[in-house]
C-alpha cells in the first residue's frame, strides 16, 4: 500500500511540474508569480493527504470542501495533461515531417499550446461532472441449461465501485439505489469498493440499503478500497447495510444457483491469504449455475470450467478518457461482456460512483442487471 501511495504522489507531482512548464512557456512567469503557482500546485498535490488528516481529526466540513476542490482540480489536471501531450505529439509529427520534407512546418504558438488544452479540460471537466450523475442501466441476458426452467427469470442487480466517502454521499447513493429498486431483483450484489478511504459519519447511509430486501439475498465482496478505508470499519458498514460478505466462501441459494466470492488481493498485504478459487468453486455443486464475485477482472485459468459467470468491477473503464488506455494495459478485460472458454462469461462493470475526481468522461456510471434464463 505504501508503494502505491509513493508511486501515485511521485507521478502526480511530475504531472504538476509538466503543467507548470506549460504555463511558464505561455506566460513567461515572474519569480513572484512562479512562487504563487508552485505553492498552489503543492497544496493540490498534498490535498488528498490533507483530506485524510482533516477527516481523521473531526473537521468533516473542511475535509469535504478540500476534497471537492482538490479532486476536481485533479480531474482538470489529468484532462489538461492528456490533451497537452496530444498536442506535443502533433508537434513532434510536424517536426519529423519537416525533416523529411526538408522544410519548416508551422506548429501552434506557445500560448495556443496552453489555451487549447486549458479550454478542452474545462469543457470536458464540466461535461464529466454531469456524466458522473447520469447513472445508466446496463442489461445482460444470460441463458444456461443449468438454470431450472421452473425458476423463471432470475434477476441479479450489481453495483460496484460506489466509493462512499467525502464526495459520493447520500444524494448520489439514492440515485444509484433508485435504479436497483426499480428492478426488484432476486439477488443484490456489491462487487467491492463500496466505501472509500474516508468512511467516518456514514452511519445514516446504511438505512438506504436496508430498504432493499431481495428474496434470495444480498451479497458483497471486498475491493481494494475496503482495505484503504480500514477493513474492520468497512466490513461493519457493509454488514449493517444488510449484505452477506463472501470472503473466500460460497453458498447455494434456494437449490437453484451457487454464488461465491473472494477477497481483493490487497488483503495479502494485511496478512490474509485468499483461499484458492479452484478449491472454493470445486466445493460447490457442479450441476448448479455458479456465479463468482471477484473485484478485479482477472481470470484464474485454474478456475475456468468451475464457474459460469464471473462478475467484476475495479477498472471504472478509466473513469476519465483517455485513461482507459492505461487501464487496459493492466486489465485487458476492461469493461463490458466477455465470452470465455468453457462457456463461461465475464462481465466487468464501469462502476456506479467515482473515485477521486467527481467526474467521469466517456465512461458513464452504471447499475447492471443480469437476467438469467433456462436454456433447456
Amino acid at each position: 500500500m505504501s508503494l502505491f501511495f509513493l508511486t501515485f504522489f511521485s507521478l502526480y507531482s511530475s504531472l504538476h511540474y509538466y503543467i507548470f512548464t506549460k504555463i511558464d512557456d505561455a506566460f513567461s512567469l515572474t519569480v513572484l508569480s512562479s512562487i504563487f503557482l508552485l505553492a498552489f500546485m503543492l497544496f493540490m498535490v498534498i490535498s488528498p493527504l490533507l483530506v485524510w488528516f482533516l477527516e481523521k481529526h473531526g473537521y468533516e466540513s473542511l475535509a469535504r470542501m478540500t476534497a471537492y476542490v482538490g479532486y476536481t482540480w485533479m480531474g482538470f489536471a489529468f484532462l489538461f495533461f492528456a490533451s497537452s501531450v496530444a498536442i506535443d505529439g502533433y508537434r513532434l509529427i510536424l517536426y519529423l515531417g519537416g525533416l523529411i520534407l526538408k522544410k519548416e512546418i508551422g506548429a501552434p504558438s506557445l500560448p495556443l499550446r496552453f489555451f487549447i488544452p486549458f479550454f478542452f479540460a474545462l469543457a470536458a471537466g464540466v461535461y464529466g461532472h454531469y456524466e458522473a450523475w447520469g447513472i445508466r442501466t446496463e442489461r445482460v441476458i444470460v441463458r444456461n441449461p443449468k438454470i431450472p426452467k421452473d425458476s423463471g427469470i432470475l434477476k441479479i442487480v450489481q453495483i460496484s465501485d460506489v466509493h462512499l466517502g467525502m464526495i459520493v454521499r447520500e444524494e448520489r447513493l439514492r440515485k444509484i439505489l433508485e435504479k436497483v429498486k426499480m428492478e426488484n431483483p432476486d439477488i443484490f450484489i456489491s462487487t467491492g469498493d463500496l466505501v472509500d478511504a474516508q468512511i467516518n459519519h456514514l452511519d445514516g447511509l446504511t438505512q438506504h440499503f436496508q430498504e432493499i430486501q431481495p428474496r434470495m439475498g444480498k451479497f458483497a465482496i471486498t475491493g481494494n478500497h475496503e482495505y484503504y478505508a480500514g477493513l474492520r470499519q468497512a466490513l461493519d458498514f457493509t454488514q449493517r447495510a444488510g449484505f452477506r460478505l463472501l470472503r473466500g466462501k460460497g453458498t447455494t441459494i434456494g437449490g437453484v444457483l451457487n454464488i461465491a466470492g473472494v477477497d481483493d488481493p490487497t488483503g495479502r498485504y494485511d496478512g490474509k491469504e485468499n483461499v484458492s478459487e479452484r478449491d472454493l468453486l470445486g466445493g460447490l455443486p457442479r450441476d448448479k449455475f455458479t456465479i463468482l464475485l471477484k473485484h478485479r477482472p482477472v481470470i484464474d485459468k485454474e478456475s475456468l470450467g468451475l464457474f459460469d459467470l464471473q462478475i467484476s468491477g475495479h477498472t471504472h473503464r478509466g473513469q476519465i478518457f483517455p485513461f482507459v488506455v492505461l487501464s487496459r494495459l493492466f486489465f485487458p478485460y476492461n469493461s463490458g461482456f466477455f465470452q470465455l472458454s468453457n462457456q463461461a462469461i465475464l462481465y466487468v462493470s464501469r462502476g456506479s460512483g467515482t473515485w477521486g475526481p467527481p467526474m467521469r468522461f466517456l465512461a458513464p456510471p452504471e447499475v447492471t442487471i443480469f437476467e438469467l434464463y433456462s436454456d433447456r
